[in-house]
């Protein structure tokens, strides 16, 4: 393939330009759990949902940008009526730019592979945030299963084409070496979203050298931050037999190179600035402030994720406990809407979660909460972009903080947001986000005390330190945007020969 020479600032146009300078005739598949358009049926008729999730927002501009497929699996209640005999149909709806392949997994497969084995097992073991890992020899044997299927419904796509293959997350850690034993000539990256624990940790899993191998199945890995990279190659070198090369970060097995590399991801910056200076997202900030009971001088806080245990929302709750409890001024001044989308409810440490959470609020709410004023506005729903946006908008503070997490994009996506170049960002020093957004308030989120003074500190912080901190980390976002993610992944995997088809 012929050379790259990266853009000054990547954008949609710059990367296209990448893909048909580059690619040149060679397709591209990404393959991630999780599809960019469901289905479901709702009244009777049929409607579209775009699911929550870094992911999926991230991989959906590059494939609108570029063409291509996505491999998913589908999930949705009338995905079946919306596709064709083969799963596939064009997406986004309405402006049709790129192929959705839908896999069809059973309940069973679905439990094992997906609650159980990569959910129940290796999320809470990369993530080391104290909730015990579940090792299940039939989760595992689901996982094999689910991962066999993707490859099948991957090599169909693929045919006797040259072929990228950009595979998403913990899902498919054996999908790598099973593209590449039934046809050695697909040129096959991952990136692993989440992080990578040291090797100790790594030992718990009582898979591993299967995990292992097929990872190494890759042209090339990604992770979030080096340190990511960093423990992968320990964990190569205590477990397998391989060379490894750290000062080329690759792991050579069996004849066949590994490169590893870090790639911070991000987000659309441009389309989401857009997007929240928008009369939809004044119309929703105005929905909001009634909802709110918003009056002049009062002052929001916010906090948009997941509910899962990783996210630091009970510490947070306790740290917005001893806030008031501390500072009666912030007493009917400050409200903080806490939005928790459900997930993974069949897992039991997130029902755990669910209702220690419930618990917490309604605590708090009684404790500080008077007749004209509620600390603590609880929404447990999933809520669109543009409310978010608003949301975000709105708010004096956002908080995201997490126990440990590979990037959140979420901290991005407030930043970007702030196109008033206001508002604090109170930031987890355990979020790869927090390597770059550095004029945030960063907290240790174990530590309720010192999340407390940091609402303090965003709270009083002068309009003129909130305006220049914003204005930092809006530049650093707007530059390393998900084009440049995606930019920089296929610069490298551009220097890769395609081989042709035999």
């Amino acid at each position: 393939m012929p050379p790259v020479n990266p853009p000054s600032r990547w954008t949609s146009q710059s990367l296209h330009q990448l893909i048909d300078e580059g690619l040149q005739g060679t397709d591209l598949i990404v393959v991630a759990n999780r599809e960019p358009y469901m289905h479901r049926l709702q009244g009777g008729k049929i409607e579209v949902l775009r699911p929550a999730g870094g992911v999926a927002s991230a991989l959906d501009p590059i494939l609108r940008a570029c063409g291509g497929t996505w491999v998913a699996h589908g999930a949705g209640t009338a995905d079946r009526r919306t596709a064709d005999a083969s799963g596939r149909l064009r997406v986004p709806p309405g402006d049709p730019l790129y192929t959705l392949r839908r896999v069809w997994l059973s309940k069973a497969q679905e439990e094992g592979y997906y609650h159980g084995l990569a959910n129940a097992g290796l999320w809470p073991l990369c993530h080391v945030t104290f909730s015990r890992p579940v090792f299940d020899v039939h989760h595992w044997e689901a996982y094999r299963e689910v991962n066999s299927l993707f490859a099948d419904a991957v090599l169909d796509e693929a045919g006797d084409r040259p072929t990228l293959v950009f595979i998403q997350d913990y899902h498919f850690g054996l999908l790598p070496r099973l593209l590449k034993e039934r046809n050695p000539n697909l040129i096959v990256a991952q990136f692993w979203h989440i992080p990578w624990p040291n090797r100790e940790i790594i030992r718990t899993f009582p898979w591993q050298g299967e995990l292992l191998e097929g990872l190494l199945g890759n042209d090339m890995l990604g992770f979030q931050v080096r340190y990511d990279c960093h423990n992968f190659l320990e964990t190569i070198e205590r477990v397998l037999e391989a060379r490894v090369d750290t000062e080329r970060s690759a792991v050579t097995r069996g004849g066949h190179t590994t490169l590893v590399r870090p790639f911070p991801i991000s987000i659309d910056y441009d389309a989401h600035e857009a997007a929240a200076d928008g009369p939809d997202v004044v119309q929703a900030v105005a929905r909001w402030k009634h909802e709110l009971d918003w009056r002049e001088g009062m002052m929001i806080g916010v906090g948009i994720e997941r509910l899962d245990y990783t996210k630091g929302i009970p510490e947070r709750l306790v740290a917005l406990d001893r806030l008031f409890e501390r500072h009666a001024e912030y007493r009917e001044r400050f409200t903080f809407v806490q939005v928790a989308v459900p997930s993974r409810m069949h897992v039991a440490a997130y029902q755990h979660l669910d209702e220690e959470v419930d618990r917490a609020v309604e605590r708090i709410n009684w404790r500080w909460g008077t007749d004209g004023w509620v600390p603590i506005i609880y929404r447990k729903e999933h809520y669109g972009p543009v409310d978010m946006m608003a949301l975000h908008r709105l708010a004096h503070v956002g908080v995201v903080s997490s126990l440990h997490d590979g990037m959140n994009l979420v901290a991005k996506e407030f930043v970007a947001s702030r196109t008033d170049e206001d508002g604090v960002l109170i930031l987890s020093q355990f979020t790869g986000s927090s390597r770059e957004l550095t004029d945030a308030i960063l907290v240790n989120p174990f530590a309720v005390d010192e999340i407390a003074d940091a609402f303090r500190m965003a709270l009083e912080m002068p309009q003129e330190e909130r305006q220049r901190r914003m204005r930092k980390m809006r530049a650093v976002v707007a530059s390393n945007n998900v084009y440049r993610w995606a930019g920089k992944i296929l610069s490298v995997l551009l220097q890769f020969d395609v081989p042709e088809a035999v």
